[in-house]
């Protein structure tokens, strides 16, 4: 049996052809052609009143969590999370992006991308070379094998993203990219 509640005029949809892989996940299976919002209605009860469903900082962390899960499962046939096909796609770009530059660019501390690098590295995906301008920083550059990766990886973030955006229209879609880039890459104090 299917619980429909009514949230700021969005009807959530919880029940059979549903399956939960986190408290805060849900992942319609094949069966399942309505709409899923990610609220296990068991656990939410009444949180789904609480103020924080109106505060910015807590949705878009819930939908960072949620879109990355799904990312996440949909890359790993390609042995890849968001993480490390971020890394991948910065290292396919024509300038070559130093390490420090992707931990700077990416929001991550650099043993996290040291990490991230070795292990692409390791599969032949990417390389560290010498950079020119400074001979402390190495630049890293995708292999072929690694734009070939990044490719089709690229075709499965999308898939995530349209099913992650599915309830926003191509301009609501864009405009959410807009703001998004406009908040994202602004200078802090």
């Amino acid at each position: 049996m299917r619980k429909q509640i009514i949230l700021n005029e969005t009807i959530l949809f919880i029940g059979p052809g549903v399956s939960l892989r986190k408290p805060c996940l849900v992942v319609p299976d094949e069966r399942h052609a309505g709409p899923v919002t990610g609220v296990n209605t068991e656990i939410a009860g009444d949180l789904l009143a609480s103020a924080l469903v109106h505060e910015t900082e807590f949705l878009a962390a819930r939908t960072l969590s949620i879109g990355t899960a799904r990312a996440n499962a949909m890359l790993a046939p390609l042995e890849l999370k968001v993480r490390s096909y971020s890394v991948l796609a910065l290292a396919c770009t024509p300038n070559s992006p130093s390490q420090r530059e992707l931990a700077d660019f990416l929001c991550l501390a650099p043993s996290q991308i040291v990490t991230l690098v070795d292990d692409l590295e390791r599969r032949g995906l990417v390389e560290r070379l010498n950079d020119q301008s400074d001979r402390r920083s190495r630049a890293i550059r995708a292999t072929s094998s690694g734009r070939s990766l990044c490719k089709r990886a690229s075709e499965i973030v999308r898939k995530a993203e349209d099913i992650s955006l599915r309830e926003l229209s191509a301009e609501e879609r864009e405009q959410l990219r807009s703001l998004l880039r406009r908040t994202a890459f602004t200078p802090t104090d």
